[in-house]
């Protein structure tokens, strides 16, 4: 067990595998990307040697592997193997736009994958390529079905845009659930960088999204109490397989109970998503440090995580994008 100075046990990292993608969703990164030598980024030996001292030494048991894109980076299937492989059988999520899943759900499920959220945000082909840039609705809805056949439980991420997706498009999202057992959570836009302006006047809220959902189909009833399941509060619409999430990160905020880390695909460790404080590893790494040095890195780290964002006195991150973090 890790403590932060809060008490909190920081036992999930969020691990960002290539600051590259196959899409250019509006809201996430622009067209012209810039993206980082390979050189500068976390290599497979390098990440071999820092993931065990996650688990074995620092008690993490949740591992999601996120991007940029991950199914973009090589040896992606050996990489899952070797996490699901690590002691006491941590669990391996992964966050995909699900473009490449088609082929690559069932050899992932094979290797020890069993969670996968694939982001969504519109059912519409034409909006769905509008948002994304270059992306094509169908070769997403075919991951979809392979993750669901491989086995993987599925959810279904949707970042809501205002005067965008945030109407008919939540609506046939969120009906999805009456035939399918999955989770369609929808996600406020967290501002970052250069687009953070764009992001904070378009944030759509918890609360007006299920007028909208309820206006259009039947009001979702409250699960769990409202406790949070991770960083999504739970509603089901009556007679649904499935549940509605939502994660109002700016809206209401979830702080206390953050039990994350972000490693950067360039070795950073950073412990809140909405501050710009990290701690390299990447450089002691290649200069040798051994286990111990590192433990005691991330432990001093982890301690001095902060307790959450500072939105509310527009203290926005502008050090990276969402891409470069993982989300």
């Amino acid at each position: 067990m890790t403590l932060d100075r809060f008490g909190r046990n920081i036992n999930y990292l969020r691990i960002s595998l290539t600051d590259r993608c196959n899409l250019r969703c509006v809201y996430c990164m622009p067209v012209n990307m810039t993206f980082r030598p390979r050189a500068e980024l976390l290599q497979d030996a390098e990440l071999y040697q820092l993931l065990p001292i996650f688990a074995k030494l620092l008690g993490f048991n949740k591992f999601r592997l996120t991007g940029g894109e991950p199914t973009l980076r090589e040896n992606i299937v050996e990489i899952v193997r070797f996490i699901a492989d690590l002691p006491d059988a941590p669990e391996v999520a992964m966050t995909t736009n699900g473009v490449l899943l088609g082929q690559l759900a069932a050899p992932l499920a094979a290797a020890g994958l069993r969670r996968v959220n694939i982001s969504i945000d519109t059912l519409d082909p034409g909006k769905f390529q509008q948002i994304t840039r270059w992306g094509k609705l169908d070769d997403v809805w075919r991951g979809m079905q392979a993750a669901a056949d491989a086995g993987l439980r599925v959810k279904l991420n949707a970042v809501v845009v205002r005067g965008f997706n945030d109407q008919q498009d939540v609506v046939d999202l969120a009906r999805l659930t009456y035939e399918f057992p999955w989770q369609v959570r929808f996600i406020e836009m967290m501002p970052f960088g250069e687009v953070s302006d764009f992001q904070q006047q378009n944030t759509v809220s918890e609360d007006e999204l299920l007028g909208v959902i309820g206006q259009h189909l039947q009001p979702p009833d409250l699960l769990n109490q409202g406790e949070l399941d991770g960083e999504a509060r739970l509603y089901q619409l009556p007679g649904a397989l499935g549940t509605l999430g939502f994660i109002s990160s700016v809206t209401k905020p979830f702080c206390a109970g953050c039990n994350r880390a972000r490693l950067t695909a360039d070795g950073r460790l950073r412990l809140c998503l909405l501050r710009e404080k990290e701690l390299d590893l990447l450089t002691p790494l290649r200069r040798g440090a051994g286990v111990d040095d590192l433990k005691a890195l991330i432990e001093e780290s982890i301690w001095w995580k902060p307790w959450g964002h500072g939105l509310a006195d527009q203290d926005v991150p502008m050090n990276r994008v969402m891409s470069e973090i993982g989300g």
